[in-house]
């Protein structure tokens, strides 16, 4: 990156440091159960809510104990469960249109990450009905309140549950974008260890990998606070000390609760402090090929934290340390090497591959484009890089 663009884009991070104290930030609520959803649908004076998620989860009956908490309180629902993974703007205007037609007054996001961006979208959508999504994309242009969302995640893993980012593929271009506002923070997140028991061992692992990249990108870039690094040790403890389990035996309710603490926490981190190149990267990969955000996530992260070298070797050491793989003692880059090899063998464990047959050469340089104008100047990155340096990484990853 030339020298001009790389004191613009540090320029750009620092005054966004320099704001976060005076940012509207804040974590929802939480609750434990669907069961005391009406209490708070009620108490906000909701009658109908729109209920946003995949076919996926209706087929596996997981819906049944919310909708029979509603019905119990004479509470009306739509469901919408046409949502894809990745999902796109058109899912985004079905579920408004659904929204309009049935006069509801509520937002619930059920299920993985798709789900509650779709539902974040279409929230935004209502809040700004003459505004496009593609025009909302970037920071701060949603600028109007919701109605009431609520998160109600089935994955550990994207932390969506907690964060002001929806993520939304153009139907057209196949291209992914980010809006990132403050009212996209879901009012409450109904964090049910049972309902991602039945999440199958591989997706358990993506996922898990997921949130563990959004702790690690939160930690070693340069907009931390003192509350996002603790919540990212915190991330990285739980997930070290559960995900094997949560794989190995989907039914350990409490590995799984830890879990989605762990997601929440990586989530909370991430939404104040950012992620970095791995996620544009990922993000332009499910864009046009539709890789799992999960899996471009666990196939990227040792590969960008190698790249980053000598720069994260003390965070990677503090990293090493909550993930119990060393000491005060350990030299910082010993500790960093061991935090990665641990990572490639976590992905040997759980079957996750080094490489993305999808990709295609011709294809490169404008991924590539898309990653460096997602990330730059936004994202604090411990290094900076453009669209060439970014090039090496997509060629990596094919077979």
């Amino acid at each position: 990156m030339n020298p001009i663009r790389k004191l613009y884009c540090r320029t750009f991070q620092t005054a966004f440091k320099i704001a976060l104290p005076f940012l509207p930030y804040r974590k929802p609520l939480t609750v434990s159960g669907a069961g005391k959803l009406p209490d708070i649908l009620c108490a906000q004076g909701c009658s109908h809510v729109l209920i946003i998620t995949d076919q996926g989860i209706t087929k596996l009956g997981l819906l049944t104990p919310l909708l029979q908490s509603l019905k119990m309180h004479q509470i009306a629902f739509t469901i919408y469960d046409k949502t894809v993974a990745n999902p796109a703007t058109a899912n985004v205007e079905e579920a408004r249109a659904v929204f309009l037609l049935k006069g509801c007054d509520a937002i619930i996001g059920f299920g993985g990450g798709s789900s509650i961006d779709c539902a974040k979208a279409v929230g935004a959508r209502i809040a700004q009905p003459r505004k496009s999504l593609a025009r909302m994309k970037g920071i701060l242009k949603v600028r109007r309140r919701l109605p009431l969302l609520i998160a109600i995640p089935t994955t550990a893993g994207t932390g969506s549950e907690t964060t002001l980012a929806s993520v939304i593929t153009d139907s057209r271009t196949r291209r992914k974008y980010v809006i990132n506002d403050f009212p996209l923070i879901p009012r409450y997140a109904v964090l049910d260890a049972r309902l991602t028991a039945s999440l199958p061992p591989f997706l358990t692992a993506t996922t898990g990998l997921d949130a563990l990249t959004h702790a690690v990108e939160a930690y070693i870039g340069n907009s931390t606070t003192r509350d996002t690094r603790r919540a990212s040790l915190t991330a990285v403890r739980l997930i070290f000390a559960n995900l094997d389990r949560a794989y190995t035996n989907g039914a350990d309710l409490n590995a799984r609760r830890n879990m989605l603490v762990a997601s929440f926490q990586a989530g909370y981190a991430f939404n104040k402090s950012y992620v970095g190149y791995i996620h544009a990267v990922a993000h332009s990969l499910g864009g046009e090929y539709g890789v799992p955000h999960g899996l471009a996530n666990a196939i990227l992260l040792p590969l960008f934290l190698e790249a980053y070298g000598p720069a994260i070797y003390k965070k990677l050491h503090c990293l090493a340390m909550a993930a119990g793989l060393a000491d005060p003692n350990t030299p910082h880059e010993a500790a960093a090497k061991c935090f990665i090899q641990a990572i490639r063998d976590m992905r040997t464990r759980f079957r996750i591959p080094d490489t993305i047959p999808d990709i295609c050469l011709a294809d490169i340089p404008r991924l590539a484009s898309y990653a460096d104008r997602e990330a730059n100047p936004l994202y604090p990155v411990p290094v900076l890089m453009d669209a060439r340096n970014l090039e090496k990484f997509y060629r990596k990853l094919m077979p």
